[in-house]
């Protein structure tokens, strides 16, 4: 049999190699617009061009790998940026985090979910009753708070139901403000706290946040829902977190879905006890790998204020349960 004759469409040319020499070097993004994320859903965010203070939609550049954008984040962002619909921007870096909130995954203790980042302050939020208000919660928060440098603000919501005094006494010797408020009450005191911050809100579902959110911000239209009569625990409303401007645009809030587990795992020790000032100097005589609760520890003589050996007293009992979830 003779062999058929090759034809031009059997023959495969190979396409010749580039000439080109490969990089390592990276696009120089430094001189690309900086935007602030205030949203982010599946895959996708929403950012505010700080120059211009139009909202885009961009996408995480592939270059950034697993790197997670979130809620806060200040980034550096090409393409379409004029805000028009049906428009797609690009996130191609993320500038260094002042702090960020973050949560070990009860599941896994090796692992971190980062919740929003530069923030000044956080807002755990808490009904009086219904449901009932626990420490557990506040104690993790705060432990947070002081590790990230974040200023906490406790929001009692549902006064009229209880009376939070006893509660609230707990965190006096911690000097972490607090704010009672009753349902449809004068918000008039939380809005002079939030004047002129980026405050996240931290709540477990059911405790008013978003009816709180909702009140400050008229444009937010925050679902809201109830409390489950059988379990005790409120049912999630907020599925995702979102900055929103006050009304009055003299500060932002971070509405954040409700949680119902704080793991400390990733806290480190030394950040929170030089979080205040009045220890600093007593750890840095303290032996090498001080857990600051054991019988060597620097604090032990060399702190005799009362009201800094109440406060030390309360910091070494959130962080003695720091690696248990609420």
């Amino acid at each position: 049999m003779t062999p058929r004759e090759l034809d031009e469409d059997d023959v495969r040319i190979r396409p010749k190699r580039s000439s080109r020499p490969r990089t390592k070097d990276r696009p120089d993004y430094s001189g690309a617009d900086l935007a602030r994320i205030i949203a982010v859903d599946r895959g996708r965010s929403a950012a505010l061009i700080e120059a211009t203070g139009v909202v885009v939609t961009a996408m995480k550049a592939r270059e950034l790998g697993k790197k997670s954008v979130v809620v806060g984040d200040i980034v550096r962002i090409v393409g379409d940026i004029s805000g028009r619909i049906d428009t797609l921007a690009r996130i191609v870096a993320v500038e260094p985090r002042r702090n960020e909130l973050t949560r070990t995954v009860e599941d896994d203790a090796g692992m971190e979910r980062i919740i929003v980042a530069n923030v000044d302050q956080i807002g755990i939020v808490l009904a009086a009753a219904n449901p009932e208000p626990r420490h557990g919660f506040v104690d993790r928060a705060l432990v947070v708070a002081f590790d990230q440098r974040i200023k906490p603000l406790i929001i009692m919501t549902k006064c009229d139901l209880a009376d939070p005094t006893e509660f609230l006494s707990a965190y006096k010797d911690l000097a972490v403000d607090s704010i009672q408020i009753q349902r449809g009450g004068d918000l008039t005191a939380l809005r002079a706290e939030l004047t002129g911050k980026r405050t996240v809100l931290l709540g477990h579902s059911g405790v008013g946040k978003s009816t709180l959110v909702n009140a400050l911000v008229e444009s937010a239209n925050r679902a809201t829902g109830d409390v489950n009569d059988v379990t005790g625990r409120g049912r999630h409303t907020s599925s995702s977190a979102v900055a929103l401007a006050l009304n009055d645009k003299s500060g932002w809030i971070i509405d954040t879905p409700g949680v119902r587990s704080f793991g400390l795992a990733h806290v480190e020790r030394d950040r929170v006890i030089s979080a205040f000032t009045e220890f600093a100097e007593a750890i840095g005589h303290c032996p090498r790998n001080c857990s600051h609760d054991e019988e060597g520890c620097a604090l032990n003589s060399m702190i005799s204020d009362p009201g800094s050996l109440a406060r030390l007293a309360n910091l070494r009992g959130l962080l003695r349960e720091g690696k248990l979830n609420s």
